[in-house]
């Protein structure tokens, strides 16, 4: 029996489609800059984004991205406190996401989980400042006994180490833990490295790679197919 269900976010439990290539976004934001002073093209504003999340970047350590945002205030000399440069990555994301939606009976499936006695973790890649609102916005965010976004720990899956803060934590036995989540690098290969049991659900946004070799499979992210693996 699974103990402990511990689930990636996107391409998880939310289909969510962004697109931060859009003219219009850069538009938009090069003119929420001008407004506090930091004025950009929207040419020069893209190009400055991506160069600055490349140079922050690296494999497996995660940035903050709301250093990006100040980092672009900085380089027209415009001091921005941590309130501005966070309220400016959520007006860009705001801008670059298209659609964003639970699957069908996400909730209920980690409700019906939690009631019937499982820890229930969510272990994902993302930004703080994104994703703590979207989880809240979709009426998950109390659906977790507890969330862990790689933004808060510089470090992220594939990495061990973002496994072992959760399973350290959380003292989780690894023998009656599964990981649930759509990408067979960071979410089969990384929970395996770490001794867990493994689900993959493929969805419309599972990276183009092979089936992996996890204990389940499932073609589709069908939520009462997970319920039912999670609670034999």
């Amino acid at each position: 029996m699974y103990k402990t269900c511990i689930f990636d976010f996107y391409g998880t439990l939310c289909d969510i489609r962004t697109d931060e290539t859009k003219p219009e976004l850069w538009e938009k934001l090069a003119l929420f800059y001008g407004f506090q002073g930091a004025v950009y093209t929207p040419e020069e504003l893209r190009i400055s984004y991506f160069r600055t999340v490349s140079e922050l970047e690296t494999e497996f350590r995660e940035i903050r991205i709301e250093q990006v945002f100040e980092e672009l205030f900085s380089r027209k000399g415009v001091p921005a406190d941590d309130t501005l440069a966070i309220h400016t990555g959520q007006f860009f994301r705001l801008l670059s996401i298209e659609h964003l939606r639970l699957y069908d009976g996400a909730k209920d499936m980690l409700e019906r989980l939690r009631k019937n006695g499982r820890k229930v973790y969510l272990l994902s890649n993302a930004q703080r400042i994104f994703t703590e609102y979207e989880l809240k916005y979709l009426g998950i965010w109390f659906s977790f006994d507890d969330i862990f976004i790689s933004s808060d720990h510089n470090c992220k899956k594939p990495d061990i180490e973002f496994y072992n803060k959760l399973i350290a934590k959380h003292d989780i036995d690894v023998s009656t833990a599964i990981m649930a989540g759509n990408d067979g690098t960071c979410d089969i290969a990384g929970a395996k490295s770490a001794g867990l049991h493994t689900l993959y659900i493929k969805s419309e946004i599972s990276p183009d790679e092979p089936v992996p070799e996890a204990d389940h499979v499932l073609m589709e992210p069908d939520m009462s197919k997970v319920a039912e693996i999670l609670l034999k």
